[in-house]
């Protein structure tokens, strides 16, 4: 359906039309003659609908130029940058309609200014929850001929814990209004909301098909606990992508892994809820003009970032839902554009939940291998050499060709003056590579060749512990030989050892509230947590896919209806 179907005014459909859309999407197409007709709707849709024009356009039909003196609608977002860059697009839509005023309010910026806004003409507000009831206690807010009301983004407001402070504004609004919510998801507490604040409302949701997009190549890697910072780095030079967004789920991983790299000399920018609004709005625009090539951040952090041209996206850690999957991989492949994602797995668990992801989707999503130092290194020489073969086809200089010619005349050797300049630039290239061992498989006695997973014991250097120590204490608790346990690390605080997977549990169970040196130990899976690679799981066991797998040779491959998880198998 197109636009110019729609009984839409003239300069809102001249608008539309300079801004280059003809055809609507389906969100658009199902919602905005509902919404024009005064409807409460739901909205369900994942990310790139074009769920911001569905309901700026009717919004904007409905504020005409004698009834545009107060308020008439009001959107709650959950970050300052979606209302940021909801704001945008609604004075994108409104340019001919200069009756219409447009402003966006969230905490971390000038309260002052907010006010001069709101009493200058303002008539459209697009702000967070917490500011936008702040004004209205200053009374700097006022919302009693309020005609419509938006949550975009409903579940994520609930998930930061708005949840009081929306129910707050809600009440503050008139009876006779019209209540929009849009969401990606469909909890209890948004079905809680509909129920109470919505009349007769329209559920309109987008079918799975929809999900994923066709143009992204989905991947994964599989490496040892406490080395997925050296596989994304890995990753990062490798596919030297453009442009790339990382994710992580806390605020504190992101502050670790932008650390990390850059003390690795890679620049890259982090952004998460914690920042003042000055830095954020710094780090988003540097990232948005294309002066910052990496961005670290949490999901609610990225809401609001709408980049066109992201060539890749890592996910550091995996979502904790798997519509947040949607919404990441989303930032990649778009306008036609193709897309890559890497997925950076370490242990059973995860492996698991990357199966379950792939079924959601209905994605293939194949594991590769880890790119080597030892490659990156031939690349780095294979693009010497390229370059140097392009230098020589220039044409150079006379103060070149002196400068030359004087250096070859005062080097007895100009063979090695050559090569120390193409080692200065060989070492540029590759002074950070972090070197990324396998964990390898036992190599002796009865589980020769076995699959290791580590395991995590809370006794380290500190403690006065030494290797011998640990694995005669292993052996013992265990009756196990000594040539079946594989490599021993010990932290400062901690240590590592890798068993075989079939006897993880056997190890863990024996070792309980044993003695190591005088010391009390306990003992409990192994698993990343954090940018130095410390850290550990309580519970994993009773782990299991809810598909139907049915294992091969060459990986695993879902009997039910859905995905595929293309998993090539490590040896051993």
């Amino acid at each position: 359906m197109q636009f110019q179907e729609l009984n839409l005014s003239k300069l809102l459909l001249d608008t539309i039309a300079q801004l280059g859309f003809t055809e609507m999407t389906e969100i658009q197409e199902k919602t905005i003659p509902l919404l024009m007709e005064g409807k409460d709707v739901i909205g369900k849709s994942n990310t790139v609908t074009g769920k911001t024009a569905a309901f700026s356009i009717p919004i904007l039909e409905q504020i005409t130029p004698d009834r545009c003196d107060h308020v008439c609608a009001l959107i709650l977002c959950p970050t300052r940058e979606l209302a940021m860059q909801v704001c945008d697009e609604i004075r994108k839509f409104a340019r001919f309609q200069k009756h219409i005023c447009p402003i966006a309010i969230y905490g971390g910026a000038s309260m002052e200014r907010q006010i001069y806004q709101l009493k200058n003409g303002a008539n459209l507000v697009i702000g967070t929850p917490g500011r936008v009831l702040d004004h209205l206690r200053r009374r700097t807010l006022k919302l009693d001929q309020l005609q419509t009301i938006i949550l975009d983004e409903a579940d994520e407001m609930l998930n930061m814990g708005f949840r009081e402070d929306i129910e707050a504004v809600l009440a503050q609004i008139p009876q006779q209004r019209q209540t929009v919510l849009f969401s990606v998801t469909m909890p209890p507490a948004i079905l809680a909301i509909t129920k109470q604040y919505q009349n007769d409302p329209v559920l309109v949701q987008i079918q799975s098909a929809y999900r994923t997009v066709d143009a992204i190549a989905q991947y994964c890697v599989c490496v040892p606990m406490g080395r997925k910072i050296d596989a994304l780095h890995l990753l990062l030079l490798s596919k030297q992508p453009k442009s790339a967004m990382i994710f992580c789920n806390t605020k504190k991983m992101v502050d670790e892994l932008t650390e990390a790299f850059c003390l690795r000399g890679i620049s890259v920018v982090g952004l998460h809820g914690d920042m003042k609004q000055m830095q954020r709005t710094q780090m988003m625009n540097g990232f948005k003009s294309g002066r910052s090539t990496i961005l670290i951040a949490t999901d609610v952090a990225a809401r609001g970032i709408d980049v066109k041209g992201v060539d890749a996206v890592f996910n550091y850690d995996l979502p904790q839902d798997h519509e947040y999957y949607i919404h990441r991989i989303g930032r990649t492949g778009r306008a036609g554009k193709t897309g890559t994602v890497f997925n950076i797995l370490s242990g059973r668990k995860q492996e698991l939940e990357m199966h379950e992801i792939s079924r959601y989707t209905k994605a293939d999503i194949t594991e590769i291998p880890v790119p080597t130092s030892k490659e990156l290194r031939q690349a780095a020489v294979d693009a010497e050499r390229e370059r140097l073969s392009a230098l020589a086809q220039t044409e150079v200089s006379d103060e070149a060709m002196a400068l030359t010619e004087s250096m070859l005349a005062q080097t007895e050797d100009a063979k090695q003056l050559l090569a120390a300049i193409v080692q200065e630039h060989l070492t540029q290239a590759t002074q950070h590579l972090p070197t990324f061992d396998v964990p390898k498989p036992i190599r002796k006695g009865a589980h020769a060749g076995a699959k290791t997973v580590c395991v995590h014991l809370n006794v380290g250097r500190n403690d006065r512990m030494a290797s011998n120590f640990i694995l005669g204490a292993l052996v013992q608790a265990t009756g196990m030989p000594g040539t079946n346990f594989g490599k021993i690390d010990i932290h400062d605080q901690h240590t590592t050892v890798e068993v075989p997977v079939a006897k993880s549990d056997f190890v863990i169970d024996a070792m309980q509230n044993g003695m190591i040196n005088g010391k009390s130990v306990s003992v409990c899976p192994y698993e990343e947590r954090g940018g130095n690679g410390r850290g550990y799981r309580r519970d994993n066991r009773g782990n299991a896919s809810n598909g139907q797998w049915r294992t091969s040779q060459h990986g695993y491959n879902q009997n039910a209806r859905g995905g595929r998880y293309n998993q090539q198998r490590r040896k051993g």
